[in-house]
């Protein structure tokens, strides 16, 4: 870098040349002090000194479980960063949280390579803690949740581990020996019966010679969702089935819950997922646990005075950043376009959302859950009425 270019697009040589190396600092700090991998600086030598310690091998030992050391290590480093994010990122099979799953589950079969304890993972999460949770404050206040989804994931992806890597084993023996090529159908097979997911197939069959027809499984499973979604085409953008006016008074509803969840009961709750009808509401929700019926109950309680206070429903259009000073609910990722619509309802909901909503709250009816369960791994799922 030597020129600085104006207003009116002239350049000028600067005073110092610059060399941008795109070594991140990381890298810089491994040169500075001598090191020949990221892996050696204080960044990773406790969580290493950890591994070292629960597997009872030396780091540099041997390539294996190096190798292995070194994914460990930075896979639960960014599993523990992930888990503990204000945004309450969960492993699923959706977004952010399907990347996180996907490292933890890798994390896992190394830690089965060099006979880590079953909660390795966590006791390295703990190390991370420790280490970031002063200059990442949150790291520190999540800790619970960091150490209890680690532990839930991990032991969820034991058996399949086990299962599936003895399902790949019986798959690539049935092979001739000139055969080093695993079809599409047999790895959609591994995934779709025994849940083993087509990256681990990849990766196990390269350490073994082999290569995956990856457009082959691509195909296999395009067809397999074009099947589940027959008949479920009904859903426009939003998650609402219809823009009737029921429809449109259980979407303002849904705001409302919404907001009582995380003032009842945790402030780091996102919407996960939502599907409203002219019927019902069906709304996916970060937790990492049921709901007691009391809780329920208050949930209820707190949108029925919501409705009974009757306040117009607001909108308003600005900028992403004025409704982030203005306190308005939403992923503030790159979802969103220079402008928003932010929905008001009194001093209870301020969202973001593109509509359509009710005119005031008093609209609305009676508010009732009919059902709360669990959707997937740390996500719950609620089922409410207006009557």
């Amino acid at each position: 870098m030597q020129f600085h270019k104006d207003a009116e697009g002239h350049y000028s040589p600067l005073k110092q040349k610059n060399v941008d190396t795109g070594m991140g600092l990381e890298r810089t700090l491994c040169v500075l002090n001598g090191h020949k991998s990221v892996y050696e600086t204080d960044l990773f030598a406790s969580a290493i000194a950890k591994i070292a310690s629960l597997s009872g091998k030396a780091y540099g030992e041997d390539e294996e479980s190096t190798r292995a050391m070194r994914v460990i290590a930075d896979h639960t480093r960014t599993a523990t960063m992930l888990l503990g994010d204000e945004n309450g990122i969960v492993p699923s099979n959706v977004n952010q949280g399907y990347i996180l799953r996907r490292l933890i589950r890798r994390a896992v079969r190394y830690a089965r390579l060099i006979d880590l304890p079953d909660d390795a993972l966590t006791e390295v999460a703990k190390v991370y803690i420790e280490q970031y949770k002063d200059v990442y404050p949150e790291i520190g206040q999540n800790a619970d949740k960091i150490v209890t989804e680690l532990a839930k994931e991990a032991v969820k992806f034991q058996a399949t581990l086990a299962q599936g890597i003895k399902e790949f084993d019986k798959v690539v023996g049935y092979l001739p020996p000139d055969v080093k090529r695993l079809s599409g159908k047999a790895a959609f097979r591994l995934y779709d019966t025994f849940g083993f997911p087509i990256e681990m197939t990849v990766e196990l069959a390269k350490e073994k010679g082999y290569e995956v027809d990856v457009k082959g499984y691509n195909k296999a499973f395009e067809e397999h969702q074009a099947k589940s979604r027959a008949g479920a085409e009904q859903t426009f953008k939003g998650g609402l089935a219809d823009h009737q006016e029921a429809t449109n008074r259980l979407h303002t509803a849904t705001h409302l819950m919404n907001a009582a969840l995380r003032t009842l009961l945790d402030p780091n709750i996102r919407q996960r997922g939502s599907n409203i009808t002219a019927e019902r509401l069906r709304f996916d929700f970060n937790f990492d646990r049921p709901l007691t019926p009391d809780e329920i109950k208050a949930v209820e309680d707190w949108v029925n005075a919501a409705i009974k206070a009757d306040v117009p429903v607001v909108c308003e259009e600005m900028s992403l950043e004025e409704a982030r000073a203005k306190g308005a609910m939403g992923i503030f990722d790159n979802k969103y376009g220079e402008v928003v619509k932010v929905y008001t309802m009194g001093e209870y909901s301020c969202e973001i959302c593109g509509g359509p909503h009710a005119a005031r709250t008093g609209e609305l009816g009676e508010f009732h859950i009919v059902k709360e369960q669990s959707s997937s791994a740390g996500i719950r799922r609620i089922k409410a009425v207006l009557q």
